[in-house]
């Protein structure tokens, strides 16, 4: 199983929480992941544990996606393009073996592929505007060293 067949299914298990409660979504998602029987129980578990993460910093993650998206706050955008955002800022900030330019990458092509027409350029310049953000902060800590 690839990296990037990994982040599809998690961001359908995540997509899932929009549409319900913290305890109903932790059943769906096991339900959802459950239902992968082609996959290993390894790869399951994974799927389930990153989507779990992600659900438990969504307060975190969408506050740093409302602070670089002007008029375009997360209660306005679309589900599709919100969950691959939040799947993103969550490998940005939080995986840190995930490289930052993949997890913008690998966000563009699930918006390609389940978003609208303008998803992918949308997705891209937010989370260009995290990394450029991010950049900034870490040069900033620089100088004070």
């Amino acid at each position: 199983m690839t990296r990037k067949q990994i982040r599809e299914h998690t961001f359908k298990a995540l997509f899932q929480k929009e549409f319900c409660d913290h305890e109903e979504y932790q059943e769906r998602c096991a339900l959802y992941v459950g239902e992968l029987e082609e996959l290993s129980q390894e790869h399951r578990e994974e799927i389930r544990q990153r989507a779990l993460a992600v659900e438990e910093h969504l307060e975190d993650l969408d506050s740093r996606l409302n602070a670089v998206a002007e008029g375009w706050k997360t209660g306005r955008m679309g589900k599709v393009e919100l969950t691959i955002l939040r799947l993103a800022a969550y490998e940005i900030f939080l995986d840190e073996q995930i490289p930052e330019k993949v997890a913008i990458n690998e966000a563009v092509e699930l918006a390609k592929v389940y978003g609208g027409e303008n998803s992918p350029a949308f997705v891209n310049a937010i989370l260009g505007k995290l990394v450029k953000g991010l950049e900034a902060a870490h040069e900033e800590d620089r100088k004070h060293i």
